[in-house]
């Protein structure tokens, strides 16, 4: 009987020697099973070792791909790319950001104001921070009650700390089928079990949400409905208000990731189900990465489970941090650092509709990412592999997709973090790519 690892080595080979390059359609198994004279079964094994192996994925309808190399999905969507231009990083800054903010850092030169800033916190921070940050938070349609205002140490240990509070091993969770990455990371390692639910041009399907709920309980669900990420879209006031009374109906807990919500006017869904919604928002998109402040606005029933939650794991938001944060909302460069933010998210969107055409870039206008459909010719991964050969690092849609080989051909291209003129320069080698084939993508 033929060794099905044997043959995977060789073909892992031919991947690591460059032979079979990122993007490659591999045979179909039954052609690969004749031309290396073997069973279609031994064939069908050879291609699950290597989608084991993480060199190969299966696109539905379309085939089996040779993945993009390890050393570039090494290059992660929450870090900084190596690629010359990073159209990966969705987050904004900018040296007269900083200049405004460092007034705040200045005032604690001084020993006595330092070692005060440095004391330790809890959860619910130091006195005054709750109503500070809900007013700070505050929409015309909604003001979180300052109470039941805790503070993490960034947007993933909030949404992590909120999970963990309301799940336990084993619980399903329903999400959009492209989602943040990290949730997907965050319920592999809490034991969670995520149920991709369908979308449609207004948001989450309520319908399939409730369909599967009733098939087996849904402990959770976890939804960006302000600027999507990666789709850059916002559901729509009909759907989050249905979305709402599903929510109340089926006593069904919900996890809001408001992280990109500060560019859009849209109230919060947690507007429409306050006693259901647990409002996630931080910092790091609206300030900087490293400031490490994140906020959950929680209903009173579970505010101390998550309070609990926050202080086994040493998840609060650190000291210095959060005294930094307070002053910057006080004085009033938080909102002055978020509109600049805003403002810059429109001018880059603009400029992405003009050199690729508004046709291809249907995200919202103001998100900091677009979504980008491939054509037929490309897979994803071939064409980010493409990119990143030309100095252009950009995100695959799989690195969304809560199933594996259930993504859409289309890539994620962020826009806010590369300078002005490398952003041009990145897009224009997007748009020569999309004119391209693979076989002929070299771009002078």
């Amino acid at each position: 009987m033929t060794d099905f690892h044997a043959i995977a080595d060789a073909v892992a080979a031919e991947i690591a020697l460059g032979r079979l390059a990122p993007g490659t359609r591999l045979p179909p198994q039954r052609t690969f099973a004749d031309q290396r004279g073997i069973a279609a079964s031994t064939a069908s094994r050879v291609y699950a070792e290597l989608t084991r192996r993480g060199l190969v994925i299966g696109e539905v309808g379309r085939g089996t791909f040779v993945r993009e190399p390890e050393t570039l999905r090494a290059i992660r969507i929450n870090e900084a790319a190596d690629a010359p231009i990073d159209l990966q990083l969705a987050i904004s800054s900018s040296l007269e950001q900083a200049a405004w903010m460092a007034p705040a850092v200045q005032s604690l030169a001084g020993p006595a104001a330092l070692w005060d800033a440095m004391s330790p916190l809890g959860p619910f921070g130091p006195d005054g921070a709750g109503a500070a940050v809900a007013g700070f938070l505050a929409h015309e349609r909604w003001m979180p009650d300052p109470a039941g205002i805790l503070f993490a140490g960034g947007g993933r240990q909030a949404i992590a700390c909120a999970l963990a509070a309301i799940c336990k091993p084993g619980d399903r969770v329903g999400v959009e089928p492209l989602t943040y990455p990290s949730i997907i990371r965050i319920a592999a390692r809490l034991g969670l079990q995520l149920v991709p639910i369908d979308i449609d041009d207004e948001g989450l399907d309520v319908d399939a949400l409730a369909r599967a709920h009733a098939a087996k309980p849904l402990a959770a669900v976890y939804v960006q409905p302000t600027l999507h990420n990666p789709l850059g879209v916002s559901m729509t006031p009909a759907r989050r208000q249905a979305l709402a009374r599903v929510l109340d109906a089926n006593g069904m807990y919900c996890i809001e990731d408001a992280a990109f919500a500060f560019l859009s006017d849209m109230p919060p869904l947690a507007a429409d189900a306050p006693d259901r919604v647990i409002y996630i928002n931080s910092m790091q998109k609206r300030l900087a990465p490293g400031v490490g402040v994140g906020f959950v606005v929680a209903p009173a029933h579970v505010k101390d489970g998550i309070a609990a939650v926050m202080r086994a794991g040493g998840w609060m938001a650190p000291a210095l941090s959060m005294r930094l944060v307070l002053s910057w909302i006080a004085d009033g460069t938080a909102a002055r650092v978020g509109d600049a933010k805003r403002h810059d998210a429109r001018a880059r969107q603009a400029l992405a509709a003009r050199i690729l055409g508004a046709n291809r870039v249907p995200a919202d206008t103001d998100a900091f990412h677009t979504w980008l459909e491939l054509p037929p010719t490309w897979s994803a991964d071939a064409f980010t592999a493409a990119a990143a050969q030309h100095g252009v690092a950009i995100t695959a849609a799989g690195a969304f997709a809560v199933t594996p080989g259930r993504a859409p051909n289309a890539v994620r291209l962020a826009l806010s973090y590369a300078p002005l003129k490398d952003l041009e320069h990145g897009l224009q080698v997007i748009r020569a790519l999309l004119a391209a084939a693979p076989s002929d993508a070299p771009i002078e």
